[in-house]
């Protein structure tokens, strides 16, 4: 998601040693940095492949602020001929997340989706998001909601999506199983009557505190407005090697 694995991780050392150093002060009013950098056989965006079926390459930031409030950013590389995207997505977000039990915790923000090098026309938008989160022993499940409200490059409609996440801690193990299933209706969902289901299933392994690899096998369910061969929607095998600090 291989001869590029060498340079991207070299960059996260790098980038792992400027976070380092400079946070000793920050962690003294209550700020903490990590970033993440990852390859991926492909770039997939709740089911719908963003990146033409090629590897991408994905990184971010994040800052952790006080009294729960954070603010990050990530990118990713996208296929040129996706919709006049261009070729890169560049994600900036901020918000607010508590735990309000031990095993109960919400999250409640919003996204702006930028596309740099997009072709003619108005292609970012603006996404509020909430979710909650339970730990249930060896298992963490998410439900959360994202809503884009009305925008030009939305072609004047709004997009609603409501999904679930689910992961499993094998125990005594680096593995973890993963399920997620969502639903789309409105713009993002790239088939003719606006409405569409994405689900995976997949495996993650943790490779030390750093490192770890996961398989996903990822599809889209709906009336889809391109040719059903096409990659864009058709299901995928994504295989994905990240890395966090």
């Amino acid at each position: 998601m291989l001869t590029s694995v060498r340079s991207l991780m070299a960059a996260t050392v790098l980038a792992g040693s400027a976070f380092v150093a400079a946070p000793a002060a920050a962690q003294e009013v209550g700020v903490e940095v990590s970033a993440n950098a990852a390859i991926v056989s492909e770039y997939r965006f709740r089911g719908v492949d963003l990146s033409g079926g090629d590897i991408a390459i994905q990184g971010g930031v994040d800052i952790g602020l006080p009294a729960g409030f954070y603010i990050g950013t990530w990118g990713s590389s996208i296929d040129e001929t996706t919709v006049g995207y261009g070729h890169t997505e560049l994600d900036i977000y901020g918000g607010w997340a508590t735990d309000i039990s031990d095993t109960v915790s919400f999250d409640i923000g919003a996204i702006m989706y930028i596309y740099p090098n997009a072709g003619p026309g108005d292609f970012d938008y603006i996404e509020f998001y909430s979710s909650v989160g339970f730990a249930l022993g060896p298992a963490d499940l998410a439900v959360g909601v994202a809503y884009a409200p009305d925008q030009d490059s939305l072609g004047s409609t709004d997009n609603f999506y409501i999904y679930t996440d689910l992961g499993i801690g094998i125990p005594d193990t680096p593995i973890t199983i993963t399920g997620h299933l969502g639903y789309t209706d409105g713009f993002l969902t790239f088939t003719n009557d606006s409405e569409a289901f994405d689900w995976s299933i997949g495996v993650e392994v943790a490779l030390g505190d750093i490192l770890s690899i996961g398989a996903a096998y990822v599809d889209v369910e709906g009336d889809a407005a391109v040719d059903p061969g096409e990659v864009f929607t058709s299901d995928a095998f994504v295989v994905t090697l990240a890395a966090s600090i």
